[in-house]
């Protein structure tokens, strides 16, 4: 009775060690959701897309790309951070809904650190510096100069408050210690036009849709925020080349899951994201958006998001940034 009763203790406790081992051996055992925080179209999306497509072809389940868009990305983040932790849901997300967003909105309900299991850091993309075509600074050094000698009087537009570009500006002039209006727009579309109008000065704001209007010779690119120059603007320096030295500011696109998905689930999503990074059809896709793969463990992911709020935290808290 002694023995039965041993064995039986030994298989419950069995028994409760198994699910988690056992779903992430089966999985996936039916679709897989990618929230994407932001609309259909924009870069992350497109980045989503691609591997999810890949990943329902070499894996044999529809993984699916649902846009949860509003809130600048927090209604998606907040989906994917309640959703139950067994592998079906994941966030494939920018720096706002999973790091930068707890430092500038009041009142969310979610804590990127605490409710996301990092995954991977997919891809960064350089943020651009550009001016309207007959500013009379040709280089980012002369814009200082000329900032320096005007304060206050060069307007400088983003694509919102909030927003990356409106950080970077702020994070911008910080560094370079001069001060500049800012211009908030509702989107890049009507910033770009008032940029091509020469009704702004300034735009900080992402690379890829300004590309096009660079190379017509409507505007003027005076750095990229990367490390690393742009392919699709190989002549246009990095702000540390022109003159920034250890200024960065980039966005960047990973996945992270529900706190609590299974460590085997994760590692394989891990694997499988690195590998098509690193692949012909990843690189093409990569490229095509202005994109530059980065990859590696969750830890590094981990490390990099805990790197960015501590980089950018003091920069909104001494601009009052809030929402």
């Amino acid at each position: 009775m002694r023995l039965l009763a041993l064995g039986l203790a030994l298989g419950v406790a069995l028994t409760n060690l198994l699910p988690n081992s056992v779903a992430a051996q089966e999985w996936p055992a039916r679709p897989v959701t990618f929230i994407v925080p932001f609309p259909a179209g924009a870069a992350v999306d497109i980045l989503a897309r691609s591997v999810a497509m890949k990943m329902s072809e070499s894996l044999g389940k529809q993984f699916i790309v649902e846009n949860r868009t509003g809130a600048g990305g927090n209604l998606g983040g907040a989906a994917a951070a309640k959703a139950p932790a067994d592998g079906y849901t994941f966030l494939f997300g920018t720096p706002a809904p999973i790091a930068m967003n707890k430092l500038i909105y009041k009142g969310l309900n979610y804590d990127s650190e605490r409710d996301f299991e990092p995954v991977i850091l997919v891809a960064k993309s350089p943020l651009i510096i550009a001016v309207r075509a007959d500013m009379p600074a040709k280089t980012l050094p002369e814009l200082i100069a000329f900032a320096k000698q005007n304060p206050g009087k060069v307007t400088v537009g983003h694509p919102g408050n909030g927003t990356l570009g409106h950080i970077t500006s702020v994070f911008a002039q910080q560094f370079a210690g001069v001060e500049m209006t800012n211009v908030p727009y509702r989107g890049s579309a009507p910033l770009m036009t008032d940029l091509t109008a020469g009704q702004v000065d300034v735009a900080m704001d992402f690379m890829p849709t300004y590309v096009p209007l660079v190379n017509d010779k409507k505007i003027r690119a005076l750095a990229v925020t990367t490390t690393k120059r742009a392919t699709q603007l190989p002549d246009v320096p990095t702000a540390q080349e022109a003159g920034l030295k250890g200024f960065e500011a980039t966005a960047w696109y990973a996945v992270v899951a529900p706190t609590g998905t299974p460590r085997d689930i994760v590692l394989k999503v891990n694997k499988f994201v690195n590998g098509f990074i690193a692949s012909d059809e990843g690189k093409n896709v990569l490229e095509k958006n202005a994109l530059q793969s980065v990859g590696g463990s969750p830890e590094d992911l981990k490390a990099f998001i805990g790197s960015e709020i501590t980089k950018w935290k003091p920069v909104i808290e001494t601009a009052k940034i809030t929402m």
